[in-house]
C-alpha cells in the first residue's frame, strides 16, 4: 500500500506531545513527513529532552499511524530536541552551596503517608552511602522530629565564616530541620503565609547544612503558599508524588503533578510512589488485601506519563516504627526494607536521568548509580 502524506498529517493532528495543549502539527513538533510506498519517516522537534516524553512521542506517532492510516506501515520517528526560550527548563531559586540535589516530596492530599515515605527514603539513601538532609516544610503539622526520635533536641548555633547559623539535628545519618524544633509540644502554629515563608527561608539559608547529596523537602498537603515559597527559594531538582490507590487520593495527587508541570513552575516530576498499596497481615505474609483499591497510583503514572517508582504495603510495623522514632527502612531482611530500597534506587536513577537530559546547573552534581555513591564532577 502506498501511503499518503496528507493522511499521515491528519492522523498526527489527533495526538499531542505530553504536557502541551496543541496537537503535534499545530504546535510545530512535526517538522517533516516523508512517505515511500508503505514506509513513512516522521521528523519531530521537541522542546523537552526528558526521556519518557521522547519515548511517549515516538510510541504515540507509531500507534496513531498504524491505527488510522495503515496497520502494516513501516514507521520511523526521528526526534530532535530544540528547547525554545519559552519552554527551556528553568531552575529557580538560589542554590545552597554544598547541596547537590533537592527533591520535593508532595502528595496533594493529607493522610497518605508522605512524611513516613520521606523519612524512609532519607534513611535508605543514607544506608546507600549518600549524605542526606530533610527540610520539614510542613509548617502546620511537622512530624520529622517524632519520626526520627529527636523531639527533645534543638538545633545548635554555630559560627560559619563569621555568621551565626543553625546546625541541623542529626539521627540515623540524616540531618533534619523542622519548625517542630522551635515550638512546644501541642502548640499550634497559627501563622499567615508570609510568616511561614519567612520561617522556611531561615531554615533553608540560615542553616549549616554542609555537604549533601540529597535534600528531601517534606511539603505540606495541597498546592499553596508553602509550595510556591519553596520553589521560589530553592532550585528544585525534581519532585516525587506520594499517593494511596484510592480515587480520592489520586484526584489530589493528579493536581500535585499538575502544579509541578505548570509552565511558570516547571519542576520535573521524577515519579509517583504508591503507599498503602495492599494490606499484609504479619501472620500471613503471602496474603495481599487491596483495601484502598489496586494499582491506582501505578495507573495514574501511566495516564500522566510519569515514572512509577514503586509500591509500599500497609504493614503494622511501618506505623509502629514511625511512632517510636525509628524508620522502618532501618529494619533488615524485611519486605519493607526491600520496598524502600527499590523505590529509592528508582528515584536515584530518575534523578540521574533528569540530570543527564536537562541543562546542568550548580544544584546538579550527581552522576551514576555505580556503587550507590555520589561523585563530584570535576
Amino acid at each position: 500500500m502506498k501511503l499518503n502524506r496528507k493522511d499521515i498529517l491528519k492522523a498526527l493532528e489527533t495526538i499531542s506531545v505530553a504536557g502541551e495543549g496543541n496537537n503535534m502539527v499545530e504546535s510545530g513538533a512535526v517538522q517533516n513527513v516523508m512517505t515511500f510506498d508503505d514506509e513513512v519517516v516522521v521528523d519531530l522537534v521537541l522542546a523537552t529532552p526528558a526521556l519518557h516524553i521522547k519515548k511517549r512521542a515516538e510510541v504515540d506517532v507509531m500507534k496513531v499511524i498504524h491505527e488510522k492510516v495503515y496497520e502494516k506501515a513501516k514507521v520511523k520517528v526521528n526526534i530532535k530536541v530544540q528547547a525554545t526560550e519559552k519552554k527551556k527548563p528553568e531552575i529557580k531559586g538560589k542554590a545552597i552551596p554544598g547541596i547537590k540535589n533537592i527533591i520535593a516530596v508532595a502528595s496533594g492530599k493529607g493522610g497518605v503517608g508522605k512524611s513516613t515515605v520521606t523519612a524512609n527514603l532519607a534513611v535508605t539513601l543514607s544506608k546507600m552511602g549518600f549524605k542526606v538532609g530533610i527540610l520539614d516544610a510542613d509548617i502546620y503539622g511537622p512530624s520529622a522530629p517524632i519520626m526520627f526520635d529527636v523531639e527533645a533536641e534543638r538545633p545548635l548555633s554555630v559560627n560559619v565564616d563569621g555568621k551565626s547559623k543553625m546546625k541541623p539535628v542529626e539521627n540515623y545519618g540524616v540531618k533534619i530541620l523542622s519548625i517542630g524544633f522551635f515550638t512546644k509540644p501541642g502548640q499550634a502554629v497559627v501563622w499567615r503565609g508570609p510568616m511561614a515563608a519567612k520561617a522556611l527561608n531561615q531554615m533553608i539559608f540560615d542553616a549549616d547544612w554542609g555537604e549533601l547529596d540529597f535534600m528531601l523537602v517534606d511539603l505540606p498537603p495541597g498546592t499553596g503558599d508553602i509550595h510556591l515559597s519553596i520553589m521560589q527559594s530553592l532550585p528544585i531538582t525534581g519532585s516525587v508524588i506520594v499517593s494511596t490507590p484510592q480515587n480520592v487520593a489520586l484526584a489530589d495527587a493528579k493536581k500535585g503533578v499538575a502544579m509541578f508541570q505548570q509552565e511558570s513552575i516547571n519542576v520535573p516530576v521524577l515519579g509517583i510512589i504508591e503507599n498503602m498499596a495492599y494490606f499484609t497481615p504479619e501472620e500471613l505474609p503471602e496474603n495481599k488485601y487491596y483495601i484502598f483499591g489496586q494499582e491506582g497510583a501505578k495507573n495514574l503514572s501511566d495516564d500522566l506519563k510519569v515514572p512509577f517508582l514503586g509500591e509500599i504495603p500497609l504493614v503494622q510495623s511501618l506505623r509502629e516504627s514511625g511512632d517510636i522514632g525509628r524508620p522502618a527502612a532501618l529494619q533488615t531482611a524485611t519486605p519493607l526494607e526491600s520496598s524502600f530500597e527499590e523505590i529509592t534506587r528508582n528515584m536515584v536513577q530518575e534523578t540521574v536521568n533528569r540530570n543527564k537530559n536537562l541543562p546542568p546547573t550548580e544544584a546538579i552534581k550527581i552522576t551514576t548509580m555505580a556503587g550507590c555513591s555520589a561523585v563530584n564532577k570535576k
